[in-house]
């Protein structure tokens, strides 16, 4: 059986390409299939590549410092970004390149380990990311559910696009999730949500389940529920250390 195998090499990207370890992010849609890769080393500036068209689509000026992290939602909608400096996380339209969300992961730096889109291939509901600092920071994208409404002077003078990326409705974050320091991947499994009635979509309630594997073999499955008259619960469901499990698979084979 003969297997054609395509290669294209990309001559003005490939020393920014390996400068960054290989940093880069892809989206599978036939309609949107983007590869996306650092364009500096100096400054957070990433390149979307049309790979159906075989042509460069736009570079978008994220952050001002290198980046770190990248993802493309897998409808190849939006692109997030995280810098080195690891507070901000921003998210842009693909299309038009336009900024869409930004969001404040913390205030001190921290080195972000992953980000992941949630599963959706209308509209990512969720974006999820994993730092040096152990936390797990869920940001809400497509929703929101007020919970409660900010009533500082801080938020009556900042724009609403602003405000919404710093109110705490849209961003929920699990402290020690995993080790400190330890490198880890995360990933959204499902995202369930409960209208208010088929007349409205206001949205009452959201369960979302992540899963999350560090470098030194663990693997944990959390759930996340967020309700309209309740605080956010955070649930430990599974666990397990990925080196025990195949060292006693491995003797008992």
């Amino acid at each position: 059986m003969l297997r054609l195998v395509e290669v294209f090499f990309f001559p003005l990207f490939l020393s920014f390409f390996l400068s960054f370890s290989g940093l880069c992010a892809f989206s599978p849609s036939l309609d949107s299939c983007f590869l996306a890769l650092p364009a500096s080393t100096v400054k957070g500036s990433v390149l979307l590549y049309n790979v159906m068209e075989l042509q460069s689509h736009c570079e978008i000026d994220a952050h001002r410092a290198p980046l770190a992290a990248i993802v493309l939602s897998s409808n190849g909608m939006y692109i997030a970004t995280a810098s080195e400096q690891g507070t901000i996380i921003r998210v842009h339209l693909v299309s038009d390149a336009s900024k869409s969300y930004s969001f404040r992961r913390g205030t001190y730096p921290s080195n972000i380990f992953s980000l992941s889109f949630g599963p959706s291939m209308q509209l990512p509901d969720i974006l999820v990311a994993t730092s040096s600092s152990g936390s797990l920071h869920v940001f809400s994208m497509g929703f929101a559910i007020n919970q409660r409404k900010s009533s500082s002077i801080l938020g009556s003078i900042i724009p609403d696009s602003v405000a919404d990326a710093l109110d705490p409705t849209h961003h929920q974050v699990l402290q020690c999730a995993v080790t400190a320091g330890v490198k880890s991947n995360s990933v959204i499994r499902k995202v369930d949500k409960v209208v208010a009635d088929s007349s409205t979509s206001e949205i009452v309630s959201c369960k979302a389940t992540i899963s999350i594997i560090t470098y030194n073999g663990y693997f944990q499955e959390y759930s996340l529920s967020i309700h309209q008259q309740n605080d956010p619960v955070w649930t430990l469901e599974h666990e397990f250390n990925l080196l025990t499990v195949i060292s006693d698979n491995a003797i008992s084979l």
